[in-house]
């Protein structure tokens, strides 16, 4: 079978990285007061400058969830919306320029390939693990860290299986704590009245898609017990936030100041609101991700456990269609697999990882789980991608 990575769309992926790359120069150009970035082809990295053991290096994982495209990004007319990540944490890390993903673009999926290392093939809309071993488990094995000490907070239950995989040796023994907080939104409300249809909507692709949740049945009386809170305290606070991404992020704040997990991976998944066909939704949550994306990164770096520690990894789990691909509806889906989709970014921000760097040189999401593994100490053998140097 031929591979439908063509040579004309590595081509526009190396277009897309350049110009990336240029709006970024022309961006920093402008701020005067900022750094200009360096920007490198090589694969030569830093020296782990923290001097950090292992044991103590801790990691957070953000996928700027639900696809977004450059017109709404990095172009001077998208850079309004990502004001964060562009002015406040750009320049604090290395940003990845051309950040391939080859295989399925559904959104679990896609985030099983990021944890696993391996492109899973699996249906995206089916109630099954992953195929291959997570980066939960080669952490929580290798290391032998407890199960307090990896989780994943989710937006749907459709990512309910993402903690672990079914292969021998590995499997939920050694998977991450998985938690859904629009899952326990949904029974905290069940029997009141009041419309939550927006904050509860489970999936914005296939709205009639239901899955059955199977796996980490975990209830709600354990939930807030987890988290240190009433199941009233809980409801209060998600419909006031409003959104499913404040919710998470609520969420993951309360884990890291509890348990303060050496690894967690926190999926936001607001702007794939798009699907519903409305442009102003879907820029309201990439908006809203990048703020929340600043939020996390502020959490980091004022929780003494955190501090000092931890590698913050941002990126998108896909990109969504052009306005010209044929049999695409522009942003609001992701149906097509043309290179525009399939060519995103990353940024890295932590100790070691140098500030001010652009890196062009083309990458996979399948990099991300063994450079992980590198940092924090754990050997990712069954992933197919491999440690991105620049950050080692």
């Amino acid at each position: 079978m031929a591979n439908p990575w063509t040579h004309k769309a590595g081509e526009i992926s190396a277009s897309v990285s350049q110009s990336r790359r240029e709006f970024l120069r022309s961006l920093t150009g402008a701020a005067c007061a900022r750094p200009f970035f360096s920007v490198s082809s090589s694969v030569a990295g830093p020296p782990f400058a923290s001097g950090l053991q292992s044991r103590e290096r801790r990691a957070v994982v953000v996928t700027f969830g639900g696809g977004c495209r450059d017109e709404e990004v990095l172009t001077p007319m998208g850079q309004q919306n990502v004001p964060y990540l562009l002015r406040e944490l750009l320049p604090q890390g290395t940003f990845f320029t051309h950040v391939e993903n080859r295989g399925i673009l559904g959104h679990y999926v896609a985030t099983a390939s990021l944890t696993t290392g391996v492109y899973e093939t699996f249906d995206n809309f089916a109630s099954v693990p992953p195929q291959s071993p997570t980066v939960f488990e080669y952490f929580r094995k290798d290391l032998k860290r407890p199960l307090h000490d990896a989780w994943v907070v989710a937006p749907s239950n459709g990512f309910n299986r993402i903690g672990s995989s079914d292969v021998r040796s590995f499997g939920p023994g050694y998977g991450a704590q998985v938690i859904l907080p629009k899952r326990f939104l949904k029974q905290a409300l069940m029997g009141t009245t009041g419309d939550y249809t927006r904050l509860l909507q489970d999936n914005y692709e296939t709205p009639l898609f239901s899955p059955q949740v199977e796996g980490g049945k975990v209830s709600l009386d354990e939930f807030t017990e987890l988290l240190n809170l009433s199941a009233k305290d809980f409801v209060t606070q998600a419909l006031t936030l409003s959104s499913a991404d404040e919710l998470s992020f609520f969420v993951a704040k309360r884990l890291m100041r509890r348990y303060a997990p050496r690894l967690l991976w926190i999926t936001l998944h607001d702007m794939d609101v798009a699907h519903a066909g409305c442009y102003s939704l879907y820029i309201e949550g990439i908006q809203r991700t990048d703020r929340l994306c600043r939020e996390i990164w502020r959490t980091i770096q004022s929780e003494p456990e955190y501090a000092g520690k931890t590698s913050l990894f941002i990126l998108p789990d896909f990109g969504r269609d052009s306005d010209g691909s044929i049999g695409g509806n522009g942003f609001q889906h992701h149906r097509t697999g043309d290179a525009l989709s399939r060519t995103t970014w990353m940024l890295a921000l932590g100790p070691g990882i140098h500030a001010n760097r652009v890196v062009d040189r083309p990458v996979e999401h399948l990099d991300v789980v063994p450079t992980l593994g590198a940092r924090l100490g754990f050997d990712a053998r069954m992933a197919r991608g491999k440690p991105l140097t620049e950050l080692l």
